[in-house]
């Protein structure tokens, strides 16, 4: 494992805690809140600044960071004059920007991460370049035998090294979709245009016909390359869109099946049987695994690096939706309390009374204390079997 790729992690993440509550600064300043702390870290001031009516810092634990809104309860006492800034006067529409800011530049944070490694870096694809051509027109799922029909790649003299251009015109900078137009041409003549050494040649063949799944599939015989490919500006954007949409919803699916997943880990981690890669994992195993990213041998270093991005852009998804759970003293939490401040304000309008006061989150403190507890707990359990029976994420 390497270092390096630890403290990499531990920066990211406490950068990514940041910008969270960066949000939360942002939103409540833009709504006239008083803030009177922002600090990375807990516990014991080491450092600090003064700007404005906000005291900058960092303390000694360097496990998160938070950002002091004054006024969150109507029992937490204002300065003299600025009662009006109290975070519980606001009106609900302000509170829930407030509140879900830090989880939505979580989300914008994971989609830029995701922009970079698309456009700036790339991601490793089967591109139209021939790495190899196969001798022959092998049965599906077998290797080539005396008497089996030369390819048609061969006889169309296409040689390790070629790059297909396009294929009837079409171009083939996606293969994925130019290898379905060769699958959907058994039989029929294609046309090639490839680039050999720097000069472009035309190349007719007929893909030969292979039946799979009861059905003609095109088989020409070649190995296409594994490359790095960089995206362009609209196809980075749009697709970082897509794999935020699916990173979202896999958080919402492991959320979902986080209970289920309890016993499984309690028994792996006392029992000491091998850790599911799909099981649960904490802080430490991503940041093994970030480790471990970083000092594969395996992969090159713009894989190394988009990888190890990938682990962040995702952390950053799923801290953000973990972050929207109705449940104290998490930001979902103080969201569902807004909410049924709403629906008890929108009942009272039907009843012809007065709008009620809203609901100290304080009276939920026993609620918030269980929650808290829970959560510590399947911390310390997370941290004891990273620790002591690691999950192995082959990298």
């Amino acid at each position: 494992m390497n270092i390096l790729g630890v403290l990499a992690f531990i920066v990211a993440l406490l950068f990514s805690v940041m910008v969270h509550e960066f949000g939360h600064y942002l939103t409540a300043r833009k709504f006239q809140m008083k803030v009177s702390e922002f600090f990375l870290g807990f516990g014991k001031r080491l450092w600090s600044f003064q700007r404005g009516e906000t005291e900058f810092g960092i303390k000694a634990i360097p496990a998160g960071g938070y950002c002091r809104i004054e006024g969150m309860t109507p029992s937490d006492p204002m300065p003299v004059g600025e009662s009006g800034r109290a975070f519980y006067r606001a009106s609900s529409g302000k509170k829930l920007l407030v509140l879900g800011a830090g989880s939505f530049l979580h989300f914008v944070l994971g989609f830029l991460i995701l922009l970079i490694i698309l456009i700036g870096i790339g991601t490793t694809q089967v591109t139209s370049g021939i790495n190899q051509v196969s001798p022959c027109v092998p049965k599906v799922g077998a290797a080539c035998v005396a008497g089996d029909p030369i390819s048609p790649a061969k006889s169309a003299g296409l040689l390790a090294g070629d790059r297909i251009l396009s294929v009837n015109g079409q171009s083939a900078s996606n293969w994925a979709k130019t290898v379905q137009v060769i699958r959907d041409s058994a039989g029929r003549e294609v046309l090639l245009s490839v680039d050999r050494a720097g000069s472009t040649i035309e190349v007719r063949l007929t893909p030969a016909t292979r039946i799979i799944d009861g059905k003609p599939v095109g088989f020409i015989g070649i190995v296409n390359r594994f490359e790095s490919v960089r995206s362009n500006p609209w196809d980075g954007f749009t697709r970082a869109l897509s794999i935020s949409g699916q990173y979202m919803k896999a958080s919402v699916t492991s959320l979902w099946q986080l209970p289920a997943k309890l016993p499984q880990l309690w028994s792996q981690t006392v029992g000491g049987k091998p850790r599911d890669p799909q099981s649960l994992v904490g802080v430490v195993g991503v940041a093994r695994a970030s480790g471990q990213t970083v000092a594969s041998s395996q992969l090159s270093n713009p894989e190394r690096i988009g990888t190890f991005l990938l682990i962040i852009a995702s952390l950053n998804f799923f801290i953000g939706i973990f972050n929207l759970l109705p449940l104290l003293p998490l930001d979902g939490g103080h969201i569902a309390v807004v909410v049924v401040d709403e629906i008890r304000a929108f009942i009272a309008r039907l009843r012809g009374r007065s709008r009620p006061a809203p609901i100290d989150v304080a009276v939920l403190t026993p609620l918030t204390v269980v929650v808290l507890i829970a959560l510590v707990g399947l911390t310390l359990v997370l941290l004891f079997a990273d620790i002591f029976n690691p999950v192995k994420f082959n990298l």
